[in-house]
């Protein structure tokens, strides 16, 4: 799916720039302490690390496709990690929380807790996380092709809880750009230590 990204970088970044994101920004900033580090894991455009930065956070994206990762760069005047979250080592990182906000779409429902796993290597002890998923049952194909995982509540939050993450807030929203899609929006602790 990233080569989907990198070939449509610029349609993609303009498609989604301009949306205001304070409405599932909002709950993880209401809980993280003043200039906390976020860890923006597919970070797009670069819209929600200069919506991040604005309001005093310390922002880092993490991006896959190495166009989008310089759009963002250059959007948001914010560091950009370029590299495939299956494969990278999360454990040299250290921030305050994490952000996936519509990153994991299009992930397998069989790879999401590894994938939880290995990116919250990336927190301090009982650091936060931001995620939205699409709302459904089965998958959804696109008008362009791509395919998204839609979850229910039931199903994501068993992983959750099997990840030891514990749910601080939940919203449910209609899309900005698809109004058939909502989005699920959780702010997640993880419970591992002090």
């Amino acid at each position: 799916m990233s080569t989907f990204y990198e070939k449509n970088h610029q349609q993609y970044f303009d498609c989604t720039v301009g949306i205001d994101p304070s409405a599932f920004l909002e709950p993880l900033t209401r809980v993280l302490k003043p200039q906390a580090t976020i860890l923006d894991i597919g970070c797009g455009s670069g819209r929600d690390l200069l919506w991040f930065a604005t309001r005093g956070f310390h922002p880092t994206g993490f991006e896959q496709a190495p166009n989008l990762a310089r759009l963002a760069r250059e959007h948001a005047n914010c560091p950009v990690i370029e590299g495939n979250f299956y494969r990278y080592n999360f454990s040299n990182l250290q921030f305050s929380a994490l952000a996936f906000v519509g990153s994991l779409v299009h992930l397998p429902k069989e790879d999401l807790s590894a994938i939880l796993r290995s990116t919250c290597r990336a927190l301090v002890p009982r650091g936060l996380i931001l995620i939205t998923m699409k709302e459904g049952n089965g998958t959804s194909i696109s008008s362009d092709g791509r395919v998204f995982t839609l979850w229910s509540r039931e199903d994501i939050e068993q992983i959750f809880e099997t990840n030891n993450l514990y749910i601080l807030d939940f919203s449910r929203q209609i899309s900005k750009l698809r109004p058939n899609d909502v989005w699920l929006g959780y702010v997640l602790r993880l419970n591992n230590g002090a």
